[in-house]
Parts: C-alpha cells; sequence; structure tokens
C-alpha cells in the first residue's frame, strides 16, 4: 500500500489541532506545499517552511494558527475529499462552496491547485482534493 502524501498533510494539521501543537511537520511535495500554500494565504494556518533533514529527505515545518486564551484552532474542520481509491471531480457549474463562502475547497485543474473561488472566478472544473472551514 503506498503512502498519499495528499491525504497526511489534512490529517497531520487535523491531529496537531487536536493536541493544540504549535507546529507540526508533514512531508514535503509540490501538491502538499501547495495545499498548505493556500491554508496560509486563507488565514487558516499561520506559516508553512520547506526544510531538509540531514537524510536528504524534504518535509515542510507548519506552524498551527489559534484563536484566544483557550487555543480554539482556526480550522474547525478539514475533510480529503477525493481519494485515490474515489476520484471526485466537479465541472465549473458544480463547484462546491464551503459554508455559503466561510470555508475554502482545493481544486486541482489544469491551472494547477487553486481555490474554489479562483475556480468560478477563471471558470474551471476539476478534481476537488479537500475542503477546509
Amino acid at each position: 500500500m503506498a503512502n498519499d502524501a495528499i491525504s497526511t498533510a489534512p490529517t497531520a494539521i487535523r491531529n496537531g489541532n487536536t493536541r493544540k501543537k504549535a507546529m507540526i511537520r508533514i512531508p514535503a511535495t509540490k501538491m502538499t506545499e501547495r495545499v498548505v500554500e493556500i491554508l496560509v494565504e486563507e488565514g487558516f494556518l499561520r506559516d508553512a517552511v520547506r526544510r531538509r533533514d540531514n537524510n536528504g529527505k524534504e518535509f515542510m515545518d507548519v506552524s498551527l494558527k489559534y484563536l484566544g486564551k483557550k487555543k480554539e484552532p482556526y480550522i474547525a474542520a478539514i475533510r480529503r475529499i477525493s481519494k485515490p481509491g474515489l476520484r471526485v471531480y466537479s465541472d465549473r457549474r458544480q463547484i462546491p462552496k464551503i459554508l455559503g463562502g466561510m470555508g475554502v475547497a482545493t481544486s486541482s485543474t489544469s491551472h494547477g491547485l487553486i481555490t474554489d473561488r479562483e475556480a468560478r472566478h477563471k471558470k474551471i472544473g476539476g478534481e476537488i482534493l479537500c475542503h477546509v472551514w
């Protein structure tokens, strides 16, 4: 069974939020780097830095973002939609709105990995990777 790096990132973020970690480490690929970059741009994560360990493997240090003294996470839920066993695609007319626009859906399109708002603006569909709110 092969590891799915795209689902590793949301799982690590979800587990880090549950444990109220300040920083998590995930394997770095172009796809996970873009997913994390989108979450930083949308304000769900604080920061992300790509690094290399002594063995030459690349990873990302992701700083999670919390609200208030009780450390309520900015990410209430993060879910992987399209999986290796069941791919989920949407055309330009059926791009989902997450919580009426409060959340973000990331899509893999011919224009790269983009948010649902960008896909609607560019009028392109693609594979829905994950939902975040």
